[in-house]
């Protein structure tokens, strides 16, 4: 994951595959896999795994396959597959080969048939409620179904005939046959192909009997010689049967299951099913939506993938679950946009300033640098004019202690401009302030006035040549660290997650705004042209993340 020659922190998985390949356990050789299910949209947590899985072959000058796991064709659809993909090359990443569990159907079956065929497997009419009760529990051994003894050639007829869609979904299953007594409950004959009449995104209605996860990954693996398959923690008490699997058949070569924590980000929710919730009762605006912990949602609202990386390497990998807090990922995202995004200047919520000493009609084009700190990234030019546009929160007639903006009779500096000093306020019938006439010192540009301290200084737009936008300002979608712990997560939504802004104006050089670069509003947060309504007609911004953690915890 790294790009320069900085050393990487240590890892678990990273000492695995160095002395396997100190070794030579796997002929010297690192193949991953990054193996989702098309059911919807990747996620934060999907990132990880992504990083994880790459990177690992691209240090070890290995080879890594994007394969989609589509056996369950209930929930899966193209539109998935695309953006996955898109996804993990939005990420920085390119797929060594592109694969389908569904490429090996017919090898699956194969495979299964010599399961049958060694007595290793035989067909079951239990109901799934039937098998979930014969199971038995963590302290109580399952029982035998009745079927688990169908002779051979019964069970290899039953299988091709339930192949060649004989029986209705539910009559019957193919069930591994291991140990009904085993202590994991994983091993006590699970079901490895089950009868569903649903037509396949890529197979269409060639068949009717699909595998289960547990029975199609490992021979996956192991169809692509893959080294080593990193999963998640869940998955630990799964590799007895991952591993049985493959020692029952002659696969082209037996893969090593490694298991790491998953990543658990405070403030988010990562379950598909809880995901697809909220998009289809319109809670969010879509899988995209830049509250979204998806990937999609965090690109649109403006994050990096670069900032994403960084975040998955400085987390690390342990054996533990645990929680992240969102501060750590918005440190990386605040670290990666204070070093790339432009500086430009916008006033969110205007209050009208007339600089009555300034010539009527005159306009200066005012040098202003992109980055302080990046010389390189040149200057730009902002238009400064007699009427100007500042916050309305920049102003007050009874400051507070400390405050340190513009008051009456007290001056204040205009970011890249002039000093200018408020004389007097217009109000309205409602006793609100409307309108400043100020005064300027024309002798303050870029340098500061003599015999006297300035202490602020706010941004500001020229009226007659800012432009108009909205502005989204994003925040948490759930207001409590761990909604998944609430009896009922949507209680826990936060309903100040979006509040836009549509009277704001920001200075005319955004009129080039791309959707590529990253902007950081002076004084205010980094923000980004919206993908998708910042590109058909007005202006629309997103606030990434804000300039510092100003979240408040209730």
């Amino acid at each position: 994951m790294s790009t320069n020659d900085t050393p990487l922190p240590a890892n678990f998985i990273r000492q695995i595959i160095a002395n396997d390949l100190n070794t030579n356990k796997h002929n010297g050789r690192v193949a991953t896999r990054f193996p989702p299910e098309p059911n919807g949209y990747l996620h934060i947590g999907h990132a990880k795994s992504i990083c994880l899985n790459f990177g690992m072959a691209l240090e070890n000058n290995g080879t890594c396959n994007l394969r989609f796991d589509d056996t369950n064709p209930e929930k899966e659809s193209d539109e998935y597959v695309q953006s996955i993909m898109r996804d993990v090359q939005w990420l920085g990443f390119s797929w060594s080969e592109l694969r389908h569990a569904s490429d090996y159907f017919e090898q699956l079956y194969d495979y299964a048939i010599q399961l049958v065929e060694r007595g290793l497997a035989y067909v079951d009419s239990l109901s799934a409620e039937e098998i979930r009760a014969y199971r038995g529990t963590l302290t109580e051994a399952g029982k035998e179904s009745p079927d688990r003894n169908r002779p051979i050639a019964e069970n290899l007829n039953l299988f091709r005939r339930m192949r060649a869609g004989e029986f209705d979904e539910g009559q019957y299953v193919l069930r591994a046959k291991i140990d009904m007594a085993s202590p994991n409950i994983n091993m006590r004959d699970p079901a490895i192909y089950r009868i569903r009449r649903v037509h396949h995104q890529r197979t269409g209605d060639a068949w009717c009997i699909y595998p289960m996860y547990d029975y199609t990954h490992c021979i996956s693996d192991a169809l692509e010689n893959i080294t080593h398959s990193l999963c998640t923690l869940e998955f630990e008490d799964h590799r007895p049967l991952y591993d049985w699997v493959l020692d029952q058949l002659q696969t082209p070569s037996h893969p090593q299951q490694i298991e790491f924590a998953r990543l658990q980000l405070e403030y988010t929710i990562v379950s598909k099913r809880k995901l697809n919730l909220l998009v289809t009762e319109k809670h969010v605006n879509g899988w995209d939506d830049p509250r979204m912990p998806t990937l999609a949602g965090l690109r649109r609202a403006g994050v990096t993938p670069k900032a994403i990386r960084d975040f998955c390497e400085r987390i690390g990998l342990t054996k533990q679950n645990s929680w992240i807090e969102m501060g750590v990922l918005e440190y990386c995202i605040r670290e990666d946009l204070n070093e790339n995004a432009l500086r430009v200047m916008a006033v969110l919520e205007p209050l009208r300033v007339v600089i009555t000493n300034y010539p009527d009609g005159q306009v200066e084009n005012l040098e202003v640098s992109n980055h302080p700190q990046r010389p390189e990234l040149g200057k730009r030019t902002v238009p400064f004019s007699k009427v100007i546009l500042i916050e309305q929160d920049d102003f007050s007639e009874n400051p507070p202690p400390k405050y340190k903006r513009l008051v009456v009779s007290e001056e204040v500096r205009l970011r890249g401009s002039y000093v200018i000093r408020c004389d007097s306020v217009i109000k309205n019938e409602a006793g609100e302030v409307i309108e400043i006439h100020c005064s300027y010192d024309p002798g303050t540009l870029g340098k500061n006035p003599e015999g006297r301290k300035v202490k602020g200084v706010i941004h500001w737009v020229s009226e007659a040549h800012a432009l108009p936008a909205e502005v989204r300002l994003y925040n948490r979608l759930f207001t409590v660290p761990q909604p998944d712990n609430e009896a009922n997560f949507l209680d826990a939504l936060n309903p100040h997650s979006l509040e836009t802004l549509t009277a704001c104006r920001v200075e005319a050089s955004l009129a080039q705004a791309t959707t590529v670069q990253r902007y950081q509003f002076e004084r205010t947060g980094y923000f980004c042209l919206d993908a998708v309504d910042g590109i058909n007609g007005g202006l629309v911004f997103n606030r990434t993340v804000t300039l510092r953690d100003g979240w408040v915890k209730d």
